[in-house]
């Protein structure tokens, strides 16, 4: 009779506020829950908790028994009590990461609150600037050979540059600014979990570096140095705009990312982007080419239709063509902002 009740006590708090969403990736309707912790968490983010024995205990909403007392501990705590003490002094540069995002993202942070307990009341924050400026060594993988090899990173915030030395003590290889830097984790295309890809511009072209560390800790650290970097110069560059609007801006997952040929009319002026609105301001995405419009190779086609011109390209295969038409797709669904 224990096990029924205490059951139904237990999905009843998955109603109050809070306890609805995982406490670490916000997935809905947890089913487990840390009996130590006091929260309800989805099943990805408690096998990270079931690796910090000494900081977290696991058990199934549904298939595990749960005693009196810790239905007690359960009721008395919760996500937003725990958040409150955890996430306390959460920096507004620190990625938080969502269900979807990849693995040594979930466990560090995960592993940073309750741990390491580095966003409790008591730490002293860093500022931007300090936190945005980090050193130390990398796998960079080479343009031609393909090979990874170990270079010297250096990320500096005041001087709003990262740096990567090939050999010392000559000058840096590069001098990447932090206002055309862009970071985001990429495990499946550099083939190591802890792939980490930063897209900068320069001369008019986009650069890639592919690089990772051993250390799940290290990377996200680099990670985050390198958002704190961004931070400081979108709130140094434009010191009016609020945070909300300034921290979407500080780094970007790409959608989808490859190569297509551009094809169709010959433009005056060089076009490096394209802007996609939504399908009700007159943007469309339609498979093939328009009527009287031919290529020597058979490809693909796209087009992108814009109130002012149509974009025409050309993909390598159908399931390019249908990966692109489908993440266009998606940005023209999305709903006016506000």
């Amino acid at each position: 009779m224990d096990r029924d009740r205490n059951k139904t006590l237990l999905l009843e708090l998955l109603k109050v506020t809070g306890n609805g969403r995982c406490a670490d990736c916000g997935e809905p309707d947890p089913e487990w829950a840390s009996y130590k912790l006091g929260i309800f968490i989805c099943l990805m983010c408690s096998g990270i908790h079931r690796n910090l024995p000494q900081v977290s205990r696991v058990k199934s909403l549904w298939l595990d028994f749960w005693e009196n007392d810790l239905i007690e501990f359960m009721k008395k705590h919760g996500n937003l009590c725990a958040k409150a003490k955890y996430e306390a002094k959460v920096p507004l540069y620190y990625y938080i990461p969502q269900s979807c995002d990849c693995l040594v993202l979930r466990e560090q942070w995960i592993r940073a609150k309750y741990e390491r307990e580095e966003f409790v009341a008591t730490r002293v924050c860093q500022d931007p600037c300090s936190a945005g400026s980090h050193e130390g060594f990398l796998w960079k993988r080479g343009r031609e050979s393909k090979q990874f090899k170990q270079r010297r990173f250096l990320l500096s915030a005041r001087e709003g540059v990262l740096k990567y030395y090939t050999k010392e003590p000559k000058g840096p290889k590069a001098v990447i600014s932090i206002e055309k830097l862009n970071v985001m984790f990429q495990a499946e295309k550099i083939q190591h979990a802890h792939g980490l890809q930063i897209t900068y511009k320069t001369d008019g072209q986009t650069r890639n570096l592919f690089v990772y560390h051993e250390s799940g800790k290290e990377i996200v650290d680099w990670f985050n140095a390198i958002r704190a970097a961004r931070y400081h110069y979108l709130r140094t560059t434009f010191p009016a705009l609020p945070d909300h609007e300034i921290i979407p801006r500080i780094t970007r997952n790409y959608i989808k990312e490859g190569y297509m040929e551009k094809t169709g009319p010959k433009d005056a002026f060089p076009q490096g982007q394209v802007f996609i609105g939504r399908k009700v301001e007159g943007y469309e995405v339609r498979a093939g080419l328009p009527q009287g419009i031919s290529v020597k190779k058979r490809k693909s086609g796209i087009t992108m239709v814009t109130p002012v011109r149509e974009f025409l390209f050309l993909c390598e295969n159908d399931k390019e063509q249908r990966e692109w038409i489908d993440a266009l797709n998606g940005v023209i669904a999305q709903p006016l902002s506000g």
